[in-house]
């Protein structure tokens, strides 16, 4: 009926007049709708609608199951009984569109008075908390314009009173860390003036692991941290204003009263501008709830709060209590990832305990005693899953190649000569070496007076294989060798002639000139 009331409508409208688009902006229906249903007349229509109203529809085998799934579940949604129709009885995309179990939903929906049921929560007011006794925490993130034009993430964390509302925001230009977070907490309780006696989170993974039954699971460090400081912990769900919807205000109320439209230079200056804007706004604005200026109910909450020690005491304390154990593959973990320590430093029969040290310029300092000397350092990294690894700490073993070159040159007394012909060696024939290593090693062993004057050959030549080598090192033992029997063999022919014998006066006369007889 409600169709045959539109198209009767368009009819009076369009004779009127009124163009198609006109029709379709004054009764909210597309332009085609229009277009269709001025193509036929009012007798067409009514049958065209008679025949919808008899005809077979493609999810009519499916009518009791779905209308059972309805009943059992009013808030179900077309699309995911579209799903379950896939999922459990087994239908094609290319058979039913997703548009069609809408439209046959909501129809079953009308016909059997189902309507969809949305589970409202419902929120209640709690009473604010005694003084000193509850802060929240929450973290926050939005990016702002630097000076230069450029786009910049900035990341905060925010800490507010649930009594006095009073509050203290730090911002960093990376995500948080454990350390930072820590860093934070003392800044935050100096800016207070104490701490209370119970600080409520979000499950944030840089302070817990899980939630699981109120058995709660924190990184070590912050657990470390928490036991020095002797504070409690309540951690709720994400968007839970019942419990912690005063600090989720305030991350609202720093995104859009202090960073919106605020120009970036560098994080210390933004901080300095922030604890100001606390000053004048954050802390001073009279707060709609309250009807009071949290810096004047902070005058007598502060008197609630649990004095903290010095910060000196508490860093020395927290260094102290951070260790981890040296794997087998010399690594310790630490926030996600791997970092390495020299090649030798697990030891089967110690405890393998490092001591990690956090320093303020994000470095690890890895000691093997709390008060030792520092045996491995590295920049903290923001990924997850890394390896980071120092060169230095790569165990240096003599391969076979160094060996077998450290005895060849030792043969040698040009050093600068042989280290040339080894290098070139090592040029030409990289995947080879040590069988041209080996060579020259037999050359030395066997023909060790040529091997001299074999390497000055091969340079003059230009020769660059120890074969080469080797060879010439045996021609010249060769030619050494028949040269010998030769002057041998010239010898043996005059073995028959003696020599005549003379005295030396002989010899006297005859360098004088005088005569011999």
């Amino acid at each position: 009926m409600k169709r045959f009331m539109i198209h009767m409508k368009i009819y009076e409208l369009y004779e009127m007049g009124f163009s198609k688009s006109a029709i379709a902006r004054m009764l909210t229906i597309s332009r085609n709708t229009v277009a269709k249903y001025l193509k036929s007349t009012s007798e067409e229509f009514e049958e065209y609608l008679i025949t919808l109203q008899t005809r077979k529809k493609k999810l009519d085998p499916y009518r009791d199951i779905i209308l059972g799934w309805l009943k059992r579940y009013p808030d179900l949604s077309s699309a995911q009984i579209y799903d379950w129709l896939k999922e459990k009885q087994g239908i094609q995309e290319d058979d039913i569109a997703e548009n069609t179990t809408r439209n046959y939903v909501n129809d079953l929906r009308a016909a059997y008075h189902i309507p969809k049921v949305s589970v409202q929560r419902v929120y209640e007011a709690v009473p604010d908390s005694p003084m000193g006794f509850q802060g929240q925490v929450d973290f926050g993130q939005d990016l702002v314009t630097a000076y230069d034009g450029s786009r910049k993430r900035l990341y905060f964390i925010g800490f507010v009173l649930s009594h006095s509302r009073f509050k203290y925001i730090e911002f960093l230009d990376r995500p948080f860390r454990t350390i930072d977070l820590v860093r934070c907490h003392e800044n935050a309780f100096e800016f207070l003036g104490g701490m209370p006696e119970e600080l409520v989170y979000d499950q944030d993974a840089l302070l817990s692991i899980s939630e699981n039954a109120g058995d709660l699971l924190f990184t070590k460090e912050f657990d470390n941290y928490r036991k020095l400081r002797k504070f409690n912990i309540y951690l709720c769900r994400k968007s839970d204003p019942e419990s912690k919807g005063k600090i989720e205000q305030v991350v609202k109320f720093v995104k859009h009263n202090f960073m919106k439209n605020r120009e970036f230079h560098d994080i210390h200056l933004w901080n300095q501008q922030v604890i100001q804007w606390l000053e004048r706004t954050g802390n001073y604005k009279v707060h709609h709830n309250t009807k009071k200026r949290p810096s004047e109910v902070h005058t007598v909450e502060k008197l609630h709060l649990r004095k903290v020690s010095s910060k000196f005491s508490f860093e020395n304390s927290l260094t102290e209590s951070i260790t981890r154990t040296i794997q087998k593959d010399n690594v310790i973990r630490f926030e996600s990832n791997r970092y390495s320590v020299p090649a030798g430093t697990y030891d089967m029969k110690t405890k393998n305990i490092a001591y990690l040290e956090l320093t303020t310029d994000s470095y690890l300092n890895i000691r093997l005693q709390v008060s030792g000397p520092v045996i491995a350092r590295h920049l903290i990294s923001n990924s997850k899953g890394q390896l980071i690894y120092d060169p230095l700490h790569h165990k240096k073993t003599n391969s076979k190649k160094m060996l077998l070159r450290e005895e060849i040159e030792l043969a040698f007394s040009n050093n600068e000569l042989i280290s040339w012909f080894l290098d070139e060696l090592n040029k030409k024939y990289p995947r080879h070496l040590v069988d041209q290593f080996k060579v020259l090693q037999m050359v030395i062993r066997n023909h060790p007076d040529y091997i001299e004057e074999a390497l000055e050959t091969v340079k003059a030549l230009n020769m660059i294989s120890a074969n080469d080598f080797r060879d010439i090192a045996f021609t010249l033992h060769k030619e050494s060798q028949t040269q010998t029997k030769q002057v041998s063999v010239e010898s043996s022919k005059y073995q028959q002639y003696k020599a005549s014998e003379r005295s030396e006066d002989y010899y006297i006369r005859l360098l004088s000139g005088g005569k011999t007889s």
